[in-house]
């Protein structure tokens, strides 16, 4: 029997192998929760052991992924079927629905309003509930920032300036459904184009695009960047815990549920129901309190059991100017978005580096010249080096966006993506050449004596 099994667990990867080998060995499975989720290990301990604790003779088994990871993994349909998805970005969730892996419920809990905003904290559909508030921002190391005499940031803005060349930390989208939703909620801001040209110049800032989310705040804890974007509960917890770090709600920031979902066919439907049910309760939701947790809860009359002076999303001014933001665009555009972050921005980090370092200087030589030529130049270069390969009507159009499906080891990809993403690189390398080119060119020129001919 014993080979028969590390053949099978051998193909759903090392994270699985422990997870379904304790299950396969327990006595009760009856009494077995299998959960799949992205969150931190902190996080999901404090909460299934608190769970636990109140249900004797309940376990507990947490399938830890990236949610990118994770939805693949549910959609994969593996033999021994997870129970609960419970992860932050809503829009995973409603590429779940979408592909019809979720179970309907809904739990009946008083206090709970209908509305975060104008976003629904349920799905209006019962496919998935809200069980707590998440909010996006940056995070930053002081003692970095003192050593190298920088200011800290206080808006988006400033993640565009000189100053913080390559101290920037972000995770892909295709591996973060937290970066997913920043980078979304930047598009749905901003607009397409605008939105992607503040994206490819703030890369051009990046120290790093890491694996996870997680990876983004160790390395500003440990002062191996100085800013990270994340969600607001892994931002707010080092500081808590008395790391040298600071957090701030960028402007308006997605105020959205975290979610929570009973999987279709799921083994234990009821004890995935009394979970659900238990994270909405009052112990569950002052779990999210907690000094290391720093989660906003679901339930406003949480609140007064809060720390003086923690975020309250239903109640303060900050949280009124968050952006509507729209999760069934975003699921239509996942794979698209997350395929084009690639390419653009994640592999080619240190080129973005170099030709926003030469753009930047050459725009600061500007200011000292009226010369037209160099002006109309640099402009070219900025134009290059912010063009997207992508329409806006071509993002919207769902005959295009199911080209894209996620990337996974071992499985093919559609050769109309293979193609578009092959003509993309060839795109933007040939762009950013001609982007650096212009821009050296431009700031030799302007470092010499300015005259009244042509520049270079």
């Amino acid at each position: 029997m014993m080979p028969a099994v590390h053949r099978a667990l051998g193909r759903v990867g090392a994270a699985a192998i422990a997870l379904l080998a304790t299950v396969a060995v327990a006595a009760e499975p009856e009494n077995q929760l299998f959960v799949v989720s992205s969150f931190p290990e902190n996080v999901y301990q404090r909460v299934t052991q608190t769970f636990e604790a109140e249900n004797r003779g309940v376990k507990v088994y947490v399938l830890n992924k990236k949610t990118p990871a994770a939805i693949a993994y549910v959609q994969e349909r593996m033999p021994q079927r997870p129970d609960v998805f419970w992860a932050s970005s809503p829009d995973a969730l409603e590429v779940l629905k979408e592909s019809g892996d979720l179970e309907a419920f809904r739990p009946e809990v008083p206090g709970v309003p209908a509305m975060l905003g104008s976003y629904p904290i349920n799905d209006p559909d019962g496919f998935y509930t809200g069980f707590a508030v998440s909010g996006y921002g940056m995070m930053w190391n002081t003692r970095y920032f003192e050593r190298r005499l920088l200011p800290p940031p206080k808006g988006w803005s400033d993640l565009l300036s000189p100053a913080y060349h390559q101290h920037i930390g972000i995770t892909a989208p295709s591996r973060s459904g937290t970066t997913h939703v920043i980078v979304e909620s930047i598009l749905q801001d901003r607009g397409w184009n605008a939105g992607w040209a503040y994206l490819m110049e703030m890369a051009g800032n990046l120290a790093t695009v890491t694996a996870r989310s997680f990876s983004v705040v160790e390395g500003v804890n440990s002062g191996r960047f100085g800013i990270g974007l994340v969600i607001d509960f892994l931002g707010r917890a080092p500081k808590a815990s008395g790391l040298p770090v600071d957090f701030a709600y960028l402007p308006k920031t997605p105020v959205l549920p975290a979610n929570v979902a009973i999987l279709k066919d799921a083994r234990n439907p009821e004890l995935a129901r009394e979970f659900i049910r238990f994270l909405l309760s009052k112990a569950g939701q002052r779990i999210l309190v907690e000094p290391e947790m720093q989660r906003l809860p679901v339930v406003p009359s949480t609140y007064a059991e809060a720390p003086p002076g923690y975020p309250n999303p239903f109640r303060d001014p900050l949280f009124d100017q968050a952006i509507d933001f729209d999760s069934q665009l975003s699921q239509s555009r996942y794979y698209l978005v997350n395929a084009l972050f690639d390419t653009l921005i994640t592999f080619r980090v240190r080129r973005l580096n170099a030709v926003w370092s030469a753009i930047h200087r050459a725009e600061a030589l500007l200011l000292r010249t009226d010369h037209a030529d160099a002006h109309a130049a640099v402009a070219r270069a900025r134009r290059l080096a912010t063009h997207v390969p992508v329409t806006a009507d071509e993002a919207i159009d769902p005959d295009f966006t199911s080209i894209f499906v996620r990337k996974q080891p071992g499985r093919s990809v559609p050769e109309r993506q293979i193609a578009r993403e092959t003509e993309w690189d060839q795109t933007v390398s040939r762009d950013l050449q001609q982007a650096l080119a212009i821009a050296e060119a431009q700031a030799t020129f302007l470092e010499g004596p300015l005259t009244a001919g042509t520049g270079p």
